[in-house]
């Protein structure tokens, strides 16, 4: 009997403990739910979610340039090989294989360009999706297309499998690179907040690109093709966790009450967000057309080794976080230059471009490939909180469309790239290639001066609002405006529309004043 005493009361302190654990346990949820309510660190976590994303769509994108060709040519070998032994090699076959080199060629350049390709047709759906929709929602969407589409990768063993992968990315793409984007411009009201918000987001864009392909050219080098991609898909299942738990897409009933942004097409004739698209367009022409480009030049006139191409971008990453740096610190002192800043950026540009062609060996290509990455700091930087300014102060203040548009800026500068710019080498040459681009942004800048005034037409909030005559801006702005003009519906029955309008109006000027609140 002692023994069956002594096991019921280890059982009750097993009970008791486990129980106190769980109420610890409880108590850690509790605190960690209140925290994440706090507007101010919510902020801070979506910021995180929104730049591990950019991240991720980045590192996919460029990963595959030292793997995919290298992988697909010991693939076509392993099947010429194949051939050979089944056909017993003869005269006909050797000039198959030569057509088949060509063919091969091509084959890339398409595999590169169809993320772009998609991606530029898709963006003008997901931007009104997005308006339509809100911003969350999206964002896990476009996250777990991106996870799909890293796996796909991961097991791809063929040409076909792969360009599905990739147009997979661009499909993702499309709407969490949107929707992120758009999620910041929504979340930082405030100008000086905006941009620095914007120019994180930018430098983690960056970051991404330049160090994947030395990231999957080490691992494809000593772990094989899986581990990169495998290693990307494990991070963006975090990142898409992470959105369910802060941001909880599906759990907002108030959809209904969301504010309708001013559709794409009207986005696309205002004058002002059509230059800076403009710019956005150009200054990346350098960038898109130089990728697919350089490798041959450098091999042709300097001889250059493999690790040489595959490490020559990779110091641009350093005078890109000093550009978006600078420029958030410009912008917060002097915001009223925000387009003198993307005309410096793109006249930097203009020079750098020019110089490439003028490089003699490895060490001296790497400063105008700097400049490059300097300037597209300065005009990225400085044009997209521009154009979160330019719906807040000429349209409403929905955000998916107008950064659908700057999505497409990128895309249609990436999708020629791969396929044009290797035709341009062919028929003129390189030095030629590299003018023009640095001449198109040289002779863009000035068109930069459109947006010279800009700053001055900012209203407050409450002309804002009486022009739109939309209440209150902001997507989470007027969901919770809804919701309390519901409550004070329910106590004031009595009161006439007049009057509850004034209380609305109040209570929205109130909160302006407190520093804004957001659901």
């Amino acid at each position: 009997m002692e023994p069956d005493g002594t096991t019921e009361g280890q059982g009750a302190d097993v009970a008791q403990s486990a129980a106190s654990k769980l109420s610890q346990m409880s108590e850690r949820t509790k605190q960690l739910g209140n925290a994440m309510q706090n507007p101010e660190r919510q902020k801070r976590i979506i910021l995180v979610i929104v730049c591990t994303a950019l991240l991720l769509d980045n590192m996919l994108y460029m990963v595959i340039v030292p793997i995919i060709p290298d992988y697909l040519e010991r693939l076509q070998n392993a099947a010429d090989r194949a051939e050979e032994t089944q056909l017993h090699t003869n005269s006909t076959n050797g000039t198959m294989h030569r057509a088949a080199k060509g063919n091969f060629d091509l084959q890339i350049g398409v595999l590169f360009a169809s993320k772009a390709i998609l991606q530029l047709l898709v963006n003008p759906l997901s931007g009104t999706f997005i308006d339509r929709i809100g911003y969350d929602i999206p964002l896990f969407i476009g996250l777990n297309v991106m996870f799909l589409s890293t796996l796909t990768f991961a097991f791809a063993d063929n040409y076909a499998t792969m360009f599905l992968a990739r147009s997979m990315q661009g499909l993702g793409s499309a709407f969490a690179d949107t929707s992120g984007i758009a999620l910041i411009a929504d979340k930082y009201k405030e100008e000086k907040e905006r941009s620095k918000a914007l120019g994180i987001a930018l430098a983690f864009i960056s970051f991404g690109s330049l160090v994947a392909p030395p990231f999957g050219g080490v691992l494809y080098e000593f772990a094989g093709k899986r581990v990169p991609f495998l290693i990307l898909a494990c991070i963006c299942l975090v990142d898409g966790v992470l959105c369910l738990v802060v941001l909880k897409p599906f759990s907002n009933r108030e959809r209904e009450n969301m504010p309708v942004g001013t559709p794409m097409y009207k986005l696309m004739i205002d004058p002002y967000i059509a230059v800076v698209a403009g710019a956005l367009t150009i200054c990346n022409i350098p960038l898109a057309f130089l990728e697919p480009t350089i490798a041959n030049w450098m091999e042709s006139t300097m001889h250059a080794s493999q690790w040489q191409i595959g490490m020559t971008w990779l110091p641009a990453f350093f005078p890109h976080v000093l550009g978006v740096f600078l420029t958030v610190k410009l912008a917060a002192k002097y915001p009223h230059l925000q387009w003198f800043y993307g005309a410096i950026g793109m006249v930097f540009i203009g020079a750098s471009s020019c110089t490439v062609p003028a490089c003699k060996n490895f060490g001296q290509l790497m400063i105008p490939l700097c400049g490059i990455c300097f300037g597209i700091a300065f005009v990225d930087t400085a044009l997209l909180p521009t154009l979160g300014f330019l719906v807040d102060v000429r349209h409403v203040s929905v955000y998916g469309s107008v950064y659908a548009i700057a999505d497409i800026s990128y895309c249609v500068a990436y999708a020629l790239g791969p396929v044009v710019a290797g035709q341009i080498v062919h028929d003129l040459g390189f030095v030629q290639l590299n003018l023009g681009m640095g001449l198109a942004n040289v002779l863009y800048a000035p068109a930069l001066l459109l947006l010279k005034n800009v700053t001055k037409m900012k209203p407050s909030f409450s002309e804002q609002n009486m022009l739109l005559e939309d209440g209150p801006t902001g997507l989470y702005d007027t969901i919770k405006m809804e919701q309390r003009e519901k409550k004070r519906k329910g106590l004031c029955t009595t009161v006439d529309d007049g009057g509850i309008g004034t209380l609305a109006q109040r209570s929205y000027s109130e909160e302006e004043s407190s520093g804004g609140e957001y659901a």
